[in-house]
């Protein structure tokens, strides 16, 4: 039982049937088919040789299916991880040379064994540190950068390679003149063809029929002597297996993109395979095991001559919707591309480049999103902030700096809001044993000598100053008047050391200005801290409630005795004064 569920192919292969081997053909099949073109673009824009992507569609495709959760996801290269190879490694090698393509295979290996290591250590939940707006806004940026890059292959020009948007938009201003027209009007026919023959169906492999059409008029007119860039020789057959050599220098330059890679790659293969297992709720995507399985294929890949993969947003949600019901319609697509690799790669000699350049660009332009900033404009402010800054910075300083900038944000936002966590006055709403902030329910009523507060999260070392700062605020407002406090704890859901240290701080000096402190809706493990942290003698057993309204009820009672005792004592002293 323990070795299904570290190989999950073992709960599904013993009972594998003819109706899903039916519809694992058909979606292999209609993948494989998109795979091929998408495969080689994503290579260029990682900077290796269009094979290296067919490389990337062999062994990593085949791993996942035996490591991996999710029974449609399909991973090979993407867009995303190929422009971070090319932004990580090109600061140490030139594009398509043998060390480029030794340093890209290298990263694959070392974010592999990253997520491996991540996943044998169940820390998938580290991922929730890259937030949304952050990675929507670095997604957008990538994508603008990928097509930009790409220009220089849709018009046929030689221009200098740049990271950074103002130096490739120099660059190409400066030679547009130089654009060749024969290209541009094959890039320019190749997305108009895709864009048409895409309306056929989601699942009609509009780019390789268009680079069957491009492919056949460069050969038949002679377009490559015209200038044409087209893609040349191509070596026949699969990949040699070998051990990935490096140096430990290598291993120092590559540290800091291979760890954004893991990451980056997680997150993204994370989310469709989430949105999946929602569409079918037949099965469960456990994270943990996803960065085994990830990391797996770009490990074991290493060694196949395969770059950085991860799950493929469009190639999923079509591998889905042909009828994929499990990961045996990987398989296929693997098998489909090692029968290209053996038998077809002698056609891809006339492909033109420009071509390539239409797919990428048309791929990458849809991972702009431009639903989310509206959104955030109506709903929050702060998020759209980040996303704007993290969009921004990556254009102009880079993606690796772009990616860092994202997830120094994330963070930057938890630790604000957990330092400063929401924090409110409640009052009694009239007719009802109800108490709601009073921010929000202004009929709410409130007490001069009743404080009562909620307090919206752990008590910690992080967030102690705020709680006890924003307390004192309170405590001012109310004056002299103020009898009792009243803390509604359900939501605090934890109390550290510190913690403690600072409610007895408050109850004692709260004691010392004759103003009682009371808990109520206290959860167990908290407690549980009471106990261990012997704060049950300072807060008093009898000064807890269950609600609200109960701490009320009694400091009213409690209050009512005080006074008819004082009442009595000062009649009685009367008497005695006037006998």
């Amino acid at each position: 039982m323990q070795l299904k569920k570290y190989i999950p192919i073992l709960k599904w292969l013993p009972t594998y049937n003819r109706n899903q081997l039916r519809g694992d053909l058909i979606a292999g099949l209609t993948t494989g088919i998109l795979l091929v073109p998408q495969a080689m673009a994503y290579a260029m824009i990682a900077g290796l040789p269009p094979i290296y992507g067919l490389y990337a569609a062999l062994i990593p495709l085949l791993i996942y299916a035996i490591f991996g959760t999710s029974k449609q996801m399909a991973s090979g290269p993407v867009a995303i991880v190929s422009v971070l190879v090319m932004a990580g490694v090109g600061q140490f090698a030139e594009p398509e040379t043998e060390q480029f393509i030794q340093l890209a295979i290298l990263t694959g290996l070392l974010a592999g064994l990253m997520q491996i290591t991540m996943g044998v250590l169940r820390l998938g939940m580290l991922v929730n540190f890259l937030s949304h707006p952050v990675l929507s806004g670095f997604t957008s940026a990538a994508a603008v950068i990928i097509g930009l890059g790409q220009l220089k292959h849709f018009l046929g020009i030689e221009i200098p390679r740049s990271n950074y948007i103002h130096e490739t938009l120099w660059n190409i201003l400066s030679h547009i003149q130089d654009t060749h027209l024969l290209t541009l009007a094959i890039g320019l026919g190749g997305v108009i063809l895709i864009k048409l023959l895409s309306k056929i169906s989601a699942a009609f492999p509009a780019a390789l029929v268009t680079l069957i059409i491009s492919t056949l008029a460069v050969f038949a007119f002679g377009w490559d002597r015209m200038g044409v860039q087209i893609i040349g020789q191509v070596p026949t057959g699969l990949p040699s297996i070998s051990i990935p050599s490096f140096t430990f220098e290598q291993l120092n330059q590559l540290i800091p993109i291979s760890i954004t890679i893991c990451l980056i790659s997680f997150v993204e293969s994370i989310a469709i395979a989430k949105t999946l297992e929602n569409r079918h709720k037949d099965y469960k995507v456990d994270a943990n095991q996803e960065l085994i399985g990830l990391g797996l294929s770009k490990f074991i890949g290493a060694f196949f001559q395969a770059y950085p993969t991860t799950g493929s947003f469009s190639r999923s949600f079509i591998n889905d919707e042909a009828g994929a019901k499990t990961n045996m319609a990987g398989v296929v697509s693997m098998v489909f591309v090692a029968l290209v690799l053996i038998f077809f790669t002698p056609l891809f000699y006339y492909m033109p480049r420009a071509i390539l350049a239409s797919i990428i660009m048309i791929s990458v332009f849809g991972l702009i999103d431009l639903k989310e900033p509206k959104y955030l404009l109506r709903s929050d402010r702060s998020d759209l902030i980040m996303l704007v800054t993290t969009f921004v910075a990556t254009l102009v300083m880079g993606i690796g700096t772009g990616v860092l900038m994202g997830i120094l944000l994330s963070l930057g936002e938890v630790l604000l809001r957990s330092t400063k966590p929401h924090m409110t006055i409640l009052g009694q709403l009239p007719d009802t044993v109800y108490y709601r902030n009073v921010d929000r329910y202004p009929e709410a009523l409130k007490r001069d000598e009743i404080l009562i507060i909620r307090f919206d999260s752990q008590l910690y070392f992080a967030n102690v100053s705020y709680f006890k700062d924003t307390l004192e605020e309170f405590i001012a407002e109310k004056g002299e008047s103020l009898k009792v406090i009243i803390l509604e704890a359900s939501s605090v859901n934890a109390l550290d050391s510190t913690g403690m240290h600072v409610l007895k701080e408050v109850i004692e000096d709260c004691a010392r200005k004759g103003i009682s402190f009371y808990f109520t809706g206290v959860i167990g493990p908290v407690r549980d801290a009471f106990n261990k942290g012997k704060l049950i003698s300072t807060i008093g057993r009898e000064n807890q409630f269950m609600r609200v309204h109960d701490a009320v009820e009694y400091f009213d009672e409690i209050t009512l005795e005080n006074t008819a005792k004082k009442n009595f004592k000062t009649a009685l002293q009367t008497n005695y004064g006037k006998k």
